[in-house]
């Protein structure tokens, strides 16, 4: 993320996006987690992409059929569920490419079977996981899946209730500011601070930068730059 695009057309920074800034720095600060003051501000409601919730709830439940096919789930049933729910369509082309392979790498399900965090962010933002907190341990994968089993894709989206644009860009300049840290750590050979999950940390990242439509990119290709 950038600073650049959170400012006004005078060149001055918006008051909302530096307020934002403020307000994650406090957070992180009290939790140990070192904070780099010059790191830019993000997007500002007027300058975010409002995404339906129906385009959201699509998005989260092919995340976790792709997560549940890296975790083990079987192939019949990985194309039953896709199916039922008429999510083929919207698969990304990695993840088509995924499904599709009857003996994708170990590193491929590793890669996918992390999608549940990716999937419980969305939930987050679709009113099914009540908080998000801060990224230190896993999401709860069975309640996840429930969210999905329960219902019908018309229900799913039915059910969904997308959060107002300001807490999902709350979420995600505290994200950014979390991954900087998370990498800064790495990059210096430290320990990783305030016991923070790097990967639960990126996945998370990686999902509100695409709620967001940071730089417009494709979920395949969505940055999670520091």
């Amino acid at each position: 993320m950038t600073g650049e695009s959170a400012s006004a057309e005078n060149g001055e920074i918006s008051a909302e996006a530096i307020d934002r800034k403020l307000r994650s720095e406090t957070v992180l600060q009290a939790e140990g987690v070192p904070v780099l003051a010059s790191l830019p501000v993000i997007e500002t409601t007027a300058e975010v992409l409002n995404r339906s919730k129906e385009e959201v709830a699509l998005r989260a439940l092919c995340l976790l059929v792709v997560a549940a096919k890296g975790e083990g789930l079987e192939e019949d049933v990985v194309e039953r569920v896709l199916k039922s729910y008429e999510l083929q369509p919207h698969l990304t082309p990695k993840e088509l490419a995924f499904v599709l392979d009857n003996s994708p790498s170990q590193h491929d399900r590793v890669q996918f079977i992390w999608r549940y965090e990716a999937a419980s962010t969305l939930l987050w933002a679709l009113g099914f996981v009540a908080q998000l907190g801060k990224p230190v341990r896993m999401c709860d994968v069975k309640f996840a899946v429930a969210t999905m089993t329960e219902r019908t894709t018309s229900q799913f989206i039915e059910d969904s209730e997308l959060r107002p644009i300001a807490d999902i860009l709350d979420q995600a300049d505290l994200i950014y500011r979390y991954h900087w840290a998370v990498r800064s750590a790495r990059l210096q050979g430290q320990q990783i601070p305030a016991a923070l999950n790097p990967d639960v940390t990126e996945e998370r990242h990686y999902a509100l930068n695409w709620l967001i439509g940071y730089l417009e990119q494709a979920w395949d290709d969505v940055s999670t730059d520091t």
